[in-house]
């Protein structure tokens, strides 16, 4: 699928995810002063933000170092993807992590929650695409992140508003919409194998 501004800035965002991030945030906050916490959280937001940035511009070099085609990276994405939305739909029990000591740096706030696998592939899928609209795919990510960075300072009080069952019932639907595009993804990587075949027979 041809992606425009606004699509990439959703996939983004459902990528990022960061009102499934709160839970993750809040329990990562809990050690740190409160007066310090929105500082923490636009410094991790701002590590996630220059993480994906370097990887839209060093992404051509990346998958050319590595022999790697366009194509193999869009069906590699949308397979993370899917495996992601999958995992957002049904969601496994796990008990909650012990929260952490002290401020939290990069890991796991920035890393992986943020920018993780399946956003560093998403950025470079972006830009391998359309490497001419570079600017547009920058500026999604700038969306993105300021979007990141307030949701996730109001994490707390968007947990206590809107309750673990809403955030829970949000959180599948993300999933779902996130399902319906790696499909799509999928499907497009796979009609452009078959006619990369038959070009070659």
């Amino acid at each position: 699928m041809a992606y425009t501004f606004a699509s990439a800035t959703v996939l983004l965002l459902l990528i990022t995810d960061p009102f499934g991030n709160i839970p993750i945030f809040v329990n990562a906050m809990r050690g740190v002063a409160p007066e310090r916490r929105m500082w923490v959280i636009l410094r991790e937001v701002l590590i996630a933000f220059l993480l994906l940035l370097a990887f839209m511009f060093i992404g051509d070099g990346f998958l050319r170092l590595m022999n790697l085609s366009d194509l193999s990276l869009q069906i590699a994405g949308a397979v993370v993807m899917f495996l992601i939305a999958l995992r957002m739909i049904f969601p496994s029990e796990q008990l909650e992590p012990a929260p952490l000591q002290g401020e939290p740096l990069i890991v796991p706030l920035a890393i992986p929650a943020l920018a993780g696998p399946s956003a560093l592939a998403t950025v470079m899928l972006l830009v391998s695409q359309a490497p001419a609209r570079r600017l547009e795919w920058i500026a999604a990510l700038c969306v993105t992140m300021a979007v990141c960075a307030v949701v996730l300072v109001l994490s707390e009080r968007i947990q206590r508003v809107a309750g673990d069952r809403v955030m829970m019932a949000f959180e599948r639907l993300m999933g779902l919409i996130l399902v319906a595009i790696s499909v799509e993804m999928l499907l497009r990587g796979i009609r452009l194998f078959v006619t990369q075949i038959g070009s070659a027979a």
